[in-house]
């Protein structure tokens, strides 16, 4: 997000940079410096510019694990904290800040009815059971009910549906039949989506994950439908057509590509041609 402010009596910019984990990540205070020199770089050679803005970053964190990591980069350079300050003075450093969502209670979460849908699901999908994660889902279709746009809002709600079903692999065909049938009346836009996803997924032959989950367990389904080396020939080509787009990649986001399931690498194969940069991908990575 990108604000033009007053700094210092000034004219200058605010670069609001949202970073997504759900796990601790030594090496978070590395990957916002690339970003923040990406932006910088992007300033110069666009518009011929000698001036650079003041980037904010902050992290968004939603994980089991309590984020226990220092969150200056100074931390990762071996022996900093033991120099001198004459010599710290020459090594870059900064501080980003840390949101950690799951700390927050419903009433603490505020905003506009997508963003509170957003916060709750990303607090509860890794730290809920199966009961605390159908209330999200429930919750979050009565917020949706709300907005007059009712093509926006069943969009973003098959888009929850999506994230939900990667992230949480036990959800069963009784649960899932449960979420349609309570919101039903109140909300059919959010049960046919879901129906309309199932069938979606059935007719793309993407059984493995969703539907294989609502049929009989997403977790069974994967290590029954889905061989080892198709899922590593397809994370292969992915790490190859990203590394043709963008040059060489992280070891760390080609550990994390290697891990991911076929429906989710396919989906990545599919939309190479639309991603700008590597940030995009990580929307795919949990």
């Amino acid at each position: 997000m990108l604000f033009k402010v007053d700094i210092n009596k000034n004219e200058g910019y605010l670069y609001f940079l949202f970073e997504h984990k759900s796990y601790p990540s030594k090496s978070i205070s590395f990957q916002l410096l690339n970003y923040m020199v990406e932006i910088w770089k992007a300033k110069i050679e666009n518009e011929s510019s000698n001036e650079l803005p003041v980037i904010i970053p902050l992290v968004i964190y939603h994980g089991k694990k309590s984020w226990n990591i220092k969150t200056t980069l100074g931390e990762m350079i071996n022996g900093y904290k033991g120099l001198p300050k004459d010599v710290q003075k020459y090594i870059p450093n900064y501080e980003y800040l840390l949101y950690d969502i799951s700390r927050y209670t419903d009433e603490e979460i505020k905003g506009k009815a997508i963003n509170k849908i957003a916060m709750t699901i990303f607090r509860d999908v890794q730290t809920k059971d199966i009961k605390g994660i159908i209330e999200s889902i429930l919750r979050a279709a009565e917020y949706l009910r709300q907005i007059e746009d009712k093509s926006s809002g069943t969009e973003y709600f098959e888009t929850l549906m999506r994230y939900i079903f990667s992230a949480r692999a036990d959800l069963t065909k009784k649960n899932i039949n449960e979420i349609i049938n309570k919101i039903k009346d109140t909300y059919p836009e959010g049960s046919e989506a879901i129906m309309t996803l199932a069938e979606k997924f059935r007719e793309e032959g993407k059984v493995e994950g969703i539907m294989e989950g609502i049929e009989k367990g997403i977790e069974k389904g994967i290590e029954k439908g889905i061989e080892k080396g198709e899922v590593k020939a397809l994370g292969k080509t992915v790490i190859k057509l990203l590394t043709k787009k963008f040059g060489t990649l992280p070891e760390e986001l080609k550990i994390e590509l290697s891990r991911l399931d076929s429906v989710t690498l396919e989906i990545i194969i599919d939309g190479i041609f639309e991603y700008k940069n590597l940030k995009d991908i990580k929307k795919y990575i949990r």
